[in-house]
């Protein structure tokens, strides 16, 4: 049986990235935040948030910044976590982004019957 070496570890690898790339990181949480409301991805959203915080300070010093205590925002950006609106609102604030909106697709609006199709009916 042949014995491989151990890789280096991913984690400080993909803070170093984020880090030294603000695009990357920026692309890297857009994608994150598309996966915040489907329960079988929020876990990995989640954790992405958290390794950017971790990039642009760490989570003490952002916690500090963002108002809230450094156990609360382990908890909130846990795979388990559930943060609220007004911690993700900070936390971003605090790595110098912010939330916006998006139309996901085109909604339709309902067509309104003519009074000469009512009147028909």
């Amino acid at each position: 049986m042949r014995k491989y070496k151990a890789g280096a570890p991913y984690h400080p690898w993909e803070i170093e990235q984020l880090r030294s790339d603000r695009e990357l990181a920026i692309e890297y949480l857009k994608v994150a935040m598309e996966s915040l409301d489907n329960p079988q991805e929020r876990a990995g959203g989640l954790l992405a948030l958290r390794s950017v915080a971790e990039a642009y300070g760490g989570l003490g010093v952002v916690a500090a910044a963002a108002g809230i205590s450094r156990e609360s925002l382990y908890r909130a950006l846990s795979p388990k976590g559930n943060p609220t609106l007004k911690t993700l609102v900070a936390v971003l604030k605090t790595v110098g982004l912010r939330l916006s909106i998006t139309e996901k697709k085109p909604v339709r609006a309902a067509k309104k019957k003519s009074r000469d199709t009512r009147a028909a009916a």
